[in-house]
């Protein structure tokens, strides 16, 4: 009893290092749904280890019922796990997510269809998965990892890495550890990147047509 009151503090703790917008510990148990679907996840998870799978099911339905949170009872969550704004967040059976998570609003750790076995992402400590994301299969997102809002993963993620994009491209990998904060609006975009590329390319073809059309231009010898 005393391990589970502990447990309770502790993830009653990580809503006010996480959300600036926490004001009190009695708003924050009354209030916040995000904390409401990981305090049923664990009573759901102790049936479902005990093979009451039924009971496990019916738990974590009234949970997504009130809170708009799926989390399957199978799924294994470790400590400080934090869900913000999770509307919409669906936690497939078999994943596995460590220590320290943070994920958002509308992301899927889901499978890619009918497989048995290990079939959804293992999510490595003090990952954060941010707003819309899926992370899809039996992949692993590596420790210190950050998954940028809307990208869809379908791959490894290394260690200490920012991914983006649909698919999901590692845009920053063994660099200098990635800060765990809210900022996660603002991570590379490598499509809009190359799309600069082109423009710019455009660009100049335009002028060197217009100098051709002018006359300005010997074939086979641009003045640019």
């Amino acid at each position: 009893m005393f391990r589970w009151l502990k447990r309770f503090k502790e993830d009653i703790q990580v809503v006010f290092e996480q959300d600036p917008a926490a004001r009190s510990s009695f708003e924050v148990v009354l209030t916040y749904s995000g904390l409401h679907a990981i305090w049923s996840h664990r009573l759901a998870h102790t049936f479902y280890k005990r093979k009451l799978f039924f009971i496990a099911r019916s738990i974590s339905q009234i949970s997504r019922f009130f809170t708009g949170i799926e989390i399957h009872p199978g799924a294994t969550i470790g400590r400080r796990f934090f869900i913000d704004h999770g509307m919409g967040v669906v936690i497939g059976e078999t994943c596995e997510i460590g220590d320290n998570v943070t994920i958002f609003q509308g992301v899927t750790l889901g499978g890619t269809g009918k497989e048995k076995g290990k079939r959804h992402p293992t999510i490595k400590d003090n990952a954060l998965i941010a707003t819309g994301a899926k992370v899809l299969g039996s992949i692993t997102i590596g420790e210190n990892s950050k998954v940028g809002a809307g990208s869809v993963v379908l791959h490894d993620v290394s260690p200490n890495s920012t991914v983006v994009g649909i698919p999901g491209r590692v845009v920053i990998q063994d660099g200098v550890r990635i800060k765990k904060d809210l900022d996660h609006c603002n991570l590379p975009d490598p499509v809009a990147d190359r799309f600069k590329v082109l423009e710019v390319e455009l660009e100049r073809l335009q002028i060197e047509l217009k100098q051709l059309k002018e006359g300005k231009i010997e074939s086979g010898h641009p003045t640019l």
